[in-house]
């Protein structure tokens, strides 16, 4: 019998799909919510050293993170078809949607993908979604979610690492050695965010430094944390973790580049200050993060932050490093593509955020994906 704990959170949508996935294989396992738990939380953090969830303990073996290819070794990923009329690579607004509209059109269709939700999953609030005055980014991504599951739509959990044309059909590549064909592939991966480049920065990544406050930001209640950034998603964290820690620095590089709505709720928060024109420029603690030196960037001024907890929301880099040529790519490394989703290589289609259409936003990225796959759709008849 195998004994399987699982650390968690609530608002963690890596923690349900982890769960997701030991459910899908019929693994009975215990799960802790460590948002709630206080001591559970110390006793996770004396087990594995970790700040961030999930983390699996299985028959005394650690697993940080949703580690799908450590947990494909240990329980089996099932056998699957290799070839699709359409491969969606990314599980975020615009792939789910995409994968949504190739089963409405009766396409067998399989997406690929670390996490279903992408950067959708870290928004504490979205206010400009029709149908919902105000929900979540991982709310919205769980309905997207339910309703996937009601099509005949399979989902892959994991990175791809490259793609090749084969005469028209496309064979992809992922990091568990998988390998699936597609007659057309619609490329959704997102973005990733951008990290700060200072030292010792990858140390503190699980031991104070995070870039999912919906995730890890229950760990750090009545604890002072900083946020770095200055568009929406820093402060939409900012303002939700005034509700959490005791204290928020929001550390903003330049100027504060946000929606009015989250400026006028910032400027009646107590608990927060906002340090503008400031870099993160030393990164320090023992075993886990214990402070933080800015420097004001025209007078070169420093100031020492005593934190036990930092969430970088400083931007994104878009996740096409597996194209390698494959694609017309922009100055920023963003998909090139036409009005109805097309790009440079015939069969191959994108949406969202890995694009260079200039609004990031859940609804324009889920837009994006319905037009791509009626292009999709349109290129398969003309096949």
């Amino acid at each position: 019998m195998t004994d399987v704990k699982v650390y968690s959170t609530k608002a963690c949508q890596y923690c349900r799909l982890l769960k997701a996935f030991l459910d899908r294989h019929n693994i009975s396992y215990k799960s802790i919510d460590v948002g709630e738990d206080q001591n559970a939380a110390k006793e996770m953090i004396e087990l594995t050293g970790q700040y961030g969830v999930p983390v699996t303990v299985i028959d005394g073996e650690v697993i940080i993170g949703f580690d799908t290819e450590r947990l494909n070794e240990i329980f089996g990923s099932g056998d699957a078809p290799d070839t699709y009329d359409v491969l969606v690579i990314g599980g975020g607004p615009a792939g789910l949607t995409a994968a949504m509209y190739c089963s409405r059109k009766f396409l067998s269709c399989m997406i690929i993908t670390e996490n279903i939700g992408g950067q959708a999953l870290e928004s504490w609030s979205v206010e400009n979604y029709m149908g919902f005055r105000v929900v979540t980014g991982g709310d919205l991504m769980q309905k997207f979610e339910e309703q996937i599951k009601t099509s005949d739509v399979r989902i892959e959990l994991g990175s791809v690492t490259g793609i090749v044309d084969e005469d028209k059909i496309f064979t992809v590549d992922t990091s568990s050695n998988k390998r699936f064909r597609g007659k057309a592939v619609i490329l959704t991966s997102g973005a990733k965010p951008r990290w700060l480049g200072v030292e010792n920065e990858d140390k503190f990544i699980g031991r104070g430094i995070s870039v999912c406050a919906t995730c890890d930001g229950p760990l750090y209640r009545g604890k002072d944390v900083a946020i770095v950034g200055g568009g929406n998603h820093a402060l939409t964290t900012a303002i939700e973790m005034s509700k959490i820690a005791k204290d928020v620095s929001l550390i903003v590089r330049s100027k504060i580049r946000a929606d009015e709505t989250y400026i006028k709720q910032l400027e009646n928060i107590n608990n927060i200050r906002i340090y503008k024109n400031y870099v993160v420029s030393k990164i320090s603690g023992d075993k886990s993060l214990e402070s933080v030196v800015i420097k004001e960037r025209d007078t070169n001024e420093e100031k020492e932050l005593k934190i036990t907890g930092m969430f970088i929301a400083a931007g994104n880099t878009p996740n096409t490093d597996f194209l390698d040529g494959f694609i017309e790519l922009n100055n920023s490394g963003e998909i090139v593509t036409d009005k109805n989703g097309r790009t440079s290589r015939t069969g191959i289609f994108a949406a969202g955020d890995v694009t260079d259409v200039e609004g990031k936003q859940i609804i324009i990225a889920a837009g994006e994906g319905a037009k791509a796959a009626l292009s999709a759709y349109t290129y398969l008849v003309s096949q």
